[in-house]
């Protein structure tokens, strides 16, 4: 399993990695993993805003379909439009390939992130 040090975490397996007041959400390797080949993604409009914690998304996978809720509030300024296109290639690459960036409108919301360590000590406790 593979954890990116330099990222911030969520208990629902996203990873958030922060670009000044930009933020570029995507699932990680433990999630790609867990819900087996992903087929089919489906994203917000750009524009549209979130509160933490909100549906923004959905990914389904030969095994399931997930809501995905946004880790942070925020307004999408970007998709991936890539990810639509192709979604496998969340299984091929998670770390390369963001779901959507976000305009973050309440940068305290980072802090009940978690951090690289504290990530692997809750996919150490799941697995």
């Amino acid at each position: 399993m593979n954890i990116i040090k330099e990222l911030l975490y969520t208990k629902d397996h996203d990873w958030v990695k922060v670009e000044g007041d930009k933020a570029y959400i995507g699932i990680t390797d433990y999630a790609q993993h867990a819900l087996g080949s992903i087929v089919f993604v489906e994203l917000p409009e750009e524009d549209s805003e979130f509160e933490k914690e909100e549906v923004f998304g959905v990914i389904e996978s030969v095994k399931a379909a997930s809501d995905s809720l946004i880790p942070i509030s925020g307004k999408v300024v970007k998709i991936n439009e890539e990810v639509v296109d192709d979604p496998g290639i969340l299984n091929e690459a998670p770390y390369d390939n963001w779901l959507l960036c976000v305009e973050i409108s309440n940068k305290s919301e980072l802090d009940e992130l978690m951090n690289a360590a504290d990530y692997e000590e809750l996919c150490n406790k799941e697995g």
